[in-house]
C-alpha cells in the first residue's frame, strides 16, 4: 500500500521518481479501508528536505499511510516559502481545536540545542503538544532535539552541552535486541550524528527507560518510553546521503570551526562523495515502528488514547 500524499506536494514527485508508492487523496478515498494517520510536526528549517526524509521512511511499508504535516502556531518559518507552509501545513492551534487523533506522530528536531528550553520562543506551545500526545496520539517519535524535549518534558532528563560537536556516521550497538522497533537489525550499524549536546546514559537509567541503541563514544541513541507510548532518538536515521556533507560545507562557508565528520567520506577526505551506510537500518526502524503502531493502534481512531486500548498490555 502507498503513503498518502497531495499531488502537488514536492514529495509526491521525489518519492515517485525514487520509486516509492504513492497515492493521491482523491484515489485513495477511494480505498475502503483505514489508513494509519501519521503526522509530522516539522521543527527544522528546511521543510521540504525533511519531509521528503520521513515520508520516504514510513512511506516503505505495506500499509496505506496518511501524511499530515503539522507547524508551530506562531512561528515564522525564514527558509521555507510561505505559500508551501500555506498549502500544506496546519498550526498546532486548528489540529488541536479539531480533537482530532492520529495513529503516529514525529517531532523532528530543531537547530536550537544551546538555548535552554524554556527560553525557545514556541516551547509553551510545544509542552501542549507533548501533553496532547497522551490523548490524542498512539505512539511519538521524537528525533534529536525532539526527543531531548520530550525525556526532558516527561522525565526532567537534562540535556548536556558538549564541548565539540558530535558530527560523523558513528558506530553503535543493539542493546535491546528482543525489541519489536529493532527487528532485522544488525548487531552493530553506523548512523548519523549532529549534535552539540547530549544525553547521559546515567540520567537514562535513573529515569527508569531502556536504551535500544547506545555508542562508546557518542552515547545513548535510541530510548524506549513505554508509559508514554514514545521513542526517543538523539540522532538521525532519517538523514539522506548528502546531508552531513551539506551542514559541513555550511560551516566551512561560514567560517565556523568544525571538524570532518568521522567515517563519513572514503578516508575522511571532503572531495569524496560521501557513501550512505545506514539507509537500511533507517527503513527498518521507521518501518518497525509503523508496524507497532498497526498492530497496536484501535481500528476506532476515537479510541486513541485511553489506556484500555493499548493491545500490547492485555
Amino acid at each position: 500500500m502507498p503513503i498518502k500524499l497531495p499531488d502537488n506536494l514536492p514529495a509526491y514527485d521525489v518519492l515517485k521518481r525514487e520509486g516509492v508508492m504513492v497515492i493521491p487523496d482523491e484515489l485513495a478515498g477511494q480505498q475502503d479501508i483505514r489508513p494509519l494517520r501519521i503526522a509530522l510536526l516539522n521543527l527544522m528549517p528546511k521543510k521540504i528536505q525533511t519531509e521528503n526524509q520521513f515520508a520516504r521512511l514510513i512511506g516503505a511499508t505495506p500499509l496505506q499511510i496518511e501524511f499530515s504535516l503539522i507547524r508551530m502556531t506562531e512561528h515564522q518559518a525564514r527558509n521555507t516559502a510561505a505559500e508551501h507552509m500555506e498549502s500544506f501545513y496546519r498550526p498546532f492551534s486548528e489540529v488541536l481545536a479539531s480533537g482530532e487523533k492520529f495513529d503516529g506522530l514525529i517531532i523532528t528536531g530543531a537547530p536550537i540545542e544551546h538555548l535552554p528550553y524554556d527560553q525557545v520562543t514556541y516551547w509553551d506551545e510545544l509542552t501542549q503538544v507533548m501533553n496532547w500526545t497522551q490523548t490524542h496520539v498512539h505512539s511519538t517519535f521524537g528525533v534529536c532535539w525532539g526527543g531531548m524535549a520530550m525525556i526532558n518534558h516527561f522525565h526532567n532528563v537534562p540535556k548536556i552541552d558538549l564541548p565539540t560537536k558530535a558530527f560523523g556516521c558513528i558506530r553503535h550497538n543493539i542493546l535491546t535486541p528482543a525489541s519489536p522497533y529493532l527487528r532485522g537489525f544488525s548487531d552493530d550499524m553506523v548512523v548519523p550524528v549532529s549534535r552539540w549536546t547530549e544525553i547521559r546514559r546515567e540520567d537514562i537509567t535513573k529515569a527508569g527507560l531502556p536504551i535500544l541503541i547506545d555508542s562508546p563514544t557518542a552515547g545513548p541513541c535510541l530510548v524506549a518510553d513505554p508509559d508514554h507510548r514514545a521513542l526517543y532518538v538523539f540522532n538521525h536515521f532519517e538523514y539522506d546521503s548528502g546531508t552531513l556533507k551539506d551542514e559541513y560545507d555550511r560551516d566551512i562557508a561560514n567560517g565556523t570551526p568544525i571538524n570532518v565528520p568521522a567515517n563519513y567520506y572514503p578516508n575522511d577526505d571532503p572531495t569524496q562523495p560521501p557513501l550512505n551506510r545506514w539507509r537500511s537500518h533507517a527503513h527498518l526502524l521507521y518501518g518497525n515502528w509503523v508496524s507497532e503502531i498497526y498492530l497496536t493502534t484501535p481500528f476506532d481512531s476515537e479510541l486513541i488514547g485511553a489506556a484500555s486500548t493499548d493491545l500490547r498490555k492485555k
